[in-house]
């Protein structure tokens, strides 16, 4: 019998490479793209690789069109018609007010955080969906508790771009729920990964983790779980769902 497929995008870092790795540990083929960082590609390939299971590796920016439809080409001639995708490719900028942004920060945020999953999403119904011939499958979205906390003062940008996420995704849901697929969200809270070194403050977490009900920050294991738990047929009834993994913030 042939191994479930999943492509997780920005799979080379953090969330993505935790989800890569959990879900070959779990039985699945996985293809992952990542932007620019090839070494740290190829050695969540390795690990992948070391659980028997296959791995495919593809450099695309997902906020690219042209990119997005090479990267699912390659899965479809490489390794077959998937079974899931997780939409986890995102970034944000440096911490600052909404009055210090210009439009040139906002349609980065919004390409890579909102056109990005649109453009994922589009080319995996088009392949799932009982309506293009597919056969069903799991969509999961990577949004953030910044959709409901807003982000003052740091990230009003890349918020509003994970709120377009979860309302993308509660309408994507029901649009395709009667041809085979579900698709859900997770909203990580505070989570050690270096997406905070890249945003100007590494200790981010540490720093804000008092304001946590359970005090302290999550990893990415802990997010990669529930993206695996929506993946499975254990959460075979949930569709539209936005899942919080926030320790209680």
């Amino acid at each position: 019998m042939p191994h479930p497929i999943v492509l997780v995008t920005g799979g080379s870092r953090g969330i993505g490479a935790a989800t890569a790795i959990l879900a070959a540990k779990r039985g699945y083929d996985v293809a992952f793209s990542y932007q620019s960082n090839a070494t740290a590609a190829e050695q969540v390939a390795e690990h992948i690789r070391a659980t028997g299971r296959q791995a495919l590796v593809v450099q695309a920016d997902v906020s690219l069109e042209a990119d997005v439809l090479r990267l699912f080409r390659t899965v479809d001639e490489q390794m077959g018609p998937l079974d899931a995708l997780v939409n986890n490719a995102g970034m944000l900028e440096k911490q600052t007010r909404l009055d210090q942004m210009d439009v040139g920060r906002w349609n980065r945020v919004l390409g890579a955080n909102v056109i990005g999953t649109f453009l994922c999403a589009k080319e995996a119904v088009l392949r799932m969906s009982t309506r293009h011939g597919g056969k069903g499958g799991s969509i999961v979205n990577l949004s953030s508790a910044a959709a409901r906390l807003g982000s003052p003062n740091e990230f009003i940008d890349y918020a509003a771009a994970k709120g377009a996420v979860d309302s993308m995704t509660i309408g994507l849901a029901k649009e395709v729920a009667a041809e085979g697929i579900r698709g859900n969200a997770i909203r990580p809270g505070l989570i050690y990964t270096d997406i905070h070194t890249s945003a100007g403050e590494p200790g981010r977490v540490d720093r804000a983790k008092s304001g946590v009900p359970m005090q302290r920050g999550g990893s990415a294991d802990e997010v990669a779980d529930a993206v695996l738990w929506l993946m499975s047929a254990q959460s075979s009834y949930v569709t539209g769902t936005l899942v919080d993994v926030t320790g209680g913030r």
